[in-house]
């Protein structure tokens, strides 16, 4: 039976919906800024910077969100590791974290210093974080290049990881987050 907190074994339907769901809305927002930064000035191009900037800002309240739930609910135990690994996994989390925030903000930062209005899908009016400032401007939107590149290396490296421990150690990592997966060997849940 799924469960929205989290159990000994698992993490919780909810962890898991915004782990995945997350994900889901990164895969998009990263391909549609890469995609909409090179057209041409036009009604096409400013529809997408309008739906990139909803999706950022409704990935910025997720993160506050599961940040939130996150501080809810216990760790699922995990399996032994090097106490590197386990340095090195916290580590990333922390990072992942902290892009989850940095990278929206500094969006719109870039938007606000930009003189530009931010409405979340047409339909909430966001403030400017500043006036209207050229320098900063160019700060912020290299700021959030990359800082969104830092966070595209970080997601790879967490999902390498995962795939590490689930093929090559053969434990029960990525079975903890992921609907479905059995743990290797086991053929039953972690």
């Amino acid at each position: 039976m799924a469960t929205a907190t989290t159990v000994p074994g698992r993490w919780g339907g909810l962890s898991r919906l915004f782990h995945w769901g997350m994900l889901g809305l990164f895969l998009v927002i990263v391909p549609l800024g890469l995609y909409m930064a090179d057209l041409p000035l036009s009604k096409q191009k400013l529809k997408l910077y309008a739906l990139h900037k909803s999706i950022g800002l409704t990935l910025l309240a997720l993160a506050a969100l599961r940040l939130l739930w996150r501080s809810t609910q216990r760790r699922p135990s995990l399996p032994p590791m090097p106490a590197w690994q386990e340095r090195a996994a916290s580590a990333t989390h922390v990072a992942l974290y902290a892009l989850m925030f940095l990278v929206p903000l500094a969006g719109w930062l870039f938007n606000s210093a930009a003189g530009f209005p931010l409405q979340w899908f047409g339909q909430v009016n966001l403030p400017a974080l500043v006036d209207a400032n050229p320098a900063l401007k160019s700060l912020a939107r290299e700021a959030h290049e990359l800082g969104a590149w830092t966070l595209v290396a970080f997601v790879a490296l967490h999902a390498a990881a995962a795939l590490k421990h689930h093929f090559i150690d053969r434990d029960r990592t990525l079975a903890l987050m992921t609907p479905g997966v059995k743990a290797p060997g086991t053929g039953v849940d972690p």
